[in-house]
């Protein structure tokens, strides 16, 4: 049995705007720039309207996420996990970027979903989006799922969508059974991702939080950072990998 400390990493998208990933709510975020993109990606105006369908396959054309390679920090977390320091990564993010850079799938809570596969509403299959992608370059504008018909859409949570509880509780026993628990690059003001971090203090856990503005939890956490991720979580997980 490995005596060394399981840690478990709450990504946000702070974590992968040095791939070139813009954030949501940050100054420059996409909501903040453009509020007309939230319906793009909200569930009830989606299902309900063939003209934002057709907007939504358009915006994931252009998807930077779709585009971008990890950085320091996603390679960071891998070489933590390649150490022999048991990891576990609860991520907010979409992007795929930790298993790219290297993280087991298994390893990953993707609470939000994935941009990388779509998902059909009516059946439930789901396939790349890169072939999805191809229908549209094709010139299909709002591709029908090809096995039964209904709308496709991201296998990514939509606003107005509920997070899967199966993910959600797993994510919640990580929580409650780590030793560290590093929040990333996220605002955690997006429940019930957020309150992960409660619990895991509340279980005993070391709560370190990596982030550039301040957040809720703050006040309960064991360290804050707030230098860059990139250079600033290296630094921290090769702390963590040597036992300090």
């Amino acid at each position: 049995m490995s005596s060394k400390p399981l840690v478990a990493i709450l990504s946000g998208a702070g974590i992968s705007t040095d791939s070139g990933i813009p954030d949501y709510r940050g100054p420059n975020g996409l909501w903040r720039k453009d509020p007309e993109a939230e319906k793009l990606v909200t569930y009830e105006y989606y299902m309900g309207d063939p003209d934002i369908r057709r907007r939504s396959w358009q915006m994931r054309r252009g998807n930077r996420a779709l585009r971008a390679e990890p950085n320091a920090a996603h390679r960071a977390v891998v070489e933590l996990e390649r150490s022999g320091v048991p990891v576990r990564v609860i991520t907010q993010n979409v992007d795929g970027l930790h298993q790219i850079a290297g993280m087991p799938a298994r390893k990953v809570l993707e609470l939000h979903g994935t941009v990388r596969s779509v998902a059909c509403t009516t059946c439930h299959a789901r396939g790349p989006m890169e072939d999805a992608l191809a229908r549209v370059e094709a010139g299909e504008e709002d591709p029908p799922c090809l096995r039964c018909g209904g709308i496709l859409k991201s296998a990514t949570v939509m606003f107005g969508e509920r997070l899967d509880p199966v993910v959600l509780g797993q994510a919640l026993a990580i929580s409650k059974a780590c030793q560290v628990f590093i929040a990333v690059g996220t605002s955690l003001q997006v429940q019930p991702a957020a309150g992960l971090a409660g619990v895991a203090a509340d279980h005993g856990a070391r709560l370190i939080i990596v982030n550039a503005e301040p957040t809720p939890y703050d006040d309960i956490a064991d360290e804050i950072i707030r230098e860059p991720i990139g250079t600033s979580l290296s630094a921290l997980l090769r702390r963590i990998a040597n036992g300090a």
